[in-house]
């Protein structure tokens, strides 16, 4: 645990950590800060403005009566795993790995192969079926230099085949038709013999981390296909270590030559998913252990704590709320979040290391704020305080954002099933707003930008448990 100038102050019955992180050596004063160009116009690091997808928020200070944990850390409970598959080296906990063992296991292809033809399974179904990119006649459009921000984009033919590659693996592991099969590896091979950079300005750090993730996915499913020549999937997993893992582990790292927390929380996020994908697939124990630990305790915004830093109980009958850290910025964003931290969540869980449960289920009083407030009612909120640019200079937000208010992505089933169904943990907000985005779709259902990739989706099709999986 790397923590600095940590205090504890108890002030009217409630409890609140107040944590000064440092980045090369600067004392960010007790406030972690997070800005770069967009909102409140912060300068990037180099003086450069991030028109892409940045903005300020940080460790906060709490001013209401919320609980902020800052940088505290708390126990997880232990992984249920809950698959079986083939198995890999140095998995959570010494253990071996689970393959396949990222967003989906063994049980969960065997789960959608009993019931895609059944309500609410069929839903999905038929929207993966019906969508572009999970036909055999996509033809994927590989770069050697993929650029994300600045002069000469060109990512969005990653993404596109990204989704691609996902959802004909997709339609193979549930129907076992060998032509979506081969359809797949045929996209993750012109990419693995083509792609050798990926740059632009600031963005290439998200893409880094989303693309990363989602392209694993592929990987993973199709990893033990007999139509996929171990020097095809080395090539693969090397495109994976030599061009994606070194940008999300510069990032995590370093910033962007920033304040340590002077991104959105969604930029740390994607790249703690991204590089847990990379150590799965690869079996390579210490990448996985580095993106856990830093969801546990590192110094930026994507560290569990700092990307929710307020909690307000609960009482019967009514959840605990967490206050995302984007929650002041806009709601399309904070929505972004709920994609990672179920993505991140069912990642770890699926490997042994229930972060799920973490600090009683504080992802859940997160999903459940934003689902709460994002349905139309209120919510509290906690004036917060970060650090922007370079200096972490001082900035502020004291109301939450309605910009974006209803924002709906492909990942609610993930998250409903997950603690109500399969956990008996009441989360009725989650509950709800699931069932207002049911059946869901995946990439290119939600729009012909990149946002409407940065979730796979079909998480009605691969996530819905049958009552006979339910803890109800």
């Amino acid at each position: 645990m790397d923590l600095r100038n940590v205090g504890l102050a108890v002030a009217g019955g409630l409890t609140m950590w107040t944590v000064a992180c440092s980045n090369g050596g600067a004392d960010l004063g007790g406030a972690a800060g997070n800005s770069t160009g967009g909102q409140g116009g912060a300068a990037a690091a180099g003086g450069a403005i991030d028109g892409g997808e940045s903005g300020g928020s940080g460790g906060a200070r709490a001013t209401g009566g919320a609980t902020d944990f800052g940088g505290a850390t708390g126990s997880s409970g232990a992984g249920l795993g809950g698959t079986t598959g083939s198995a890999g080296s140095g998995g959570a906990a010494g253990q071996a790995f689970v393959h396949p063992g990222l967003l989906h296991t063994a049980a969960d292809f065997a789960r959608m192969q009993a019931n895609y033809q059944k309500q609410p399974w069929v839903g999905s179904w038929n929207k993966l079926i019906a969508n572009s990119h999970s036909q055999t006649t996509w033809t994927p459009r590989p770069a050697a230099t993929v650029i994300r921000g600045g002069t000469g984009q060109n990512y969005a033919s990653l993404f596109e085949d990204i989704a691609a590659a996902y959802q004909s693996a997709l339609r193979y592991k549930i129907t076992g038709d060998t032509a979506y099969a081969d359809q797949s590896i045929r996209i993750m091979n012109a990419w693995s013999s083509t792609m050798t950079s990926l740059t632009g300005d600031a963005d290439r750090f998200l893409a880094s981390g989303i693309y990363g993730y989602e392209f694993c996915q592929a990987a993973e499913m199709m990893r033990d296909y007999s139509g996929w020549s171990s020097a095809s999937f080395t090539k693969f997993k090397n495109l994976m270590l030599t061009v994606f893992y070194p940008l999300q582990h510069d990032f995590l790292l370093n910033h962007n030559a920033a304040c340590v927390t002077n991104y959105w929380a969604n930029w740390d996020l994607s790249n703690i998913a991204g590089m847990a994908a990379i150590g799965v697939l690869c079996d390579d124990r210490a990448k996985y252990d580095e993106a856990l630990n830093y969801f546990k305790t590192g110094p930026g915004n994507g560290q569990i704590d700092h990307s929710i830093p307020f909690v307000y109980p609960g009482s019967p009958g009514s959840p605990a709320l967490g206050q995302g850290q984007e929650e002041g910025r806009d709601q399309g964003h904070s929505g972004l979040d709920v994609s990672l931290w179920g993505v991140i969540g069912q990642q770890f869980y699926n490997q042994g290391d229930d972060m799920f449960a973490w600090e009683n289920n504080k992802l859940l009083a997160a999903s459940e704020y934003f689902a709460n407030y994002n349905a139309g009612d209120a919510v509290p909120f906690t004036a917060y305080e970060w650090g922007t640019g370079q200096k972490c200079a001082s900035s502020a937000q004291a109301v939450i954002s309605a910009n974006s208010r209803g924002d709906q992505r492909p990942v609610w089933d993930l998250i409903y099933n997950h603690y109500q169904a399969l956990k008996g943990v009441p989360a009725p907000n989650s509950a709800a707003y699931a069932a207002s985005v049911r059946p869901d779709g995946g990439g290119g259902d939600y729009g012909p930008s990149s946002g409407g990739y940065d979730q796979l989706g079909f998480t009605t099709l691969t996530c819905t448990l049958p009552a006979a999986e339910s803890a109800w």
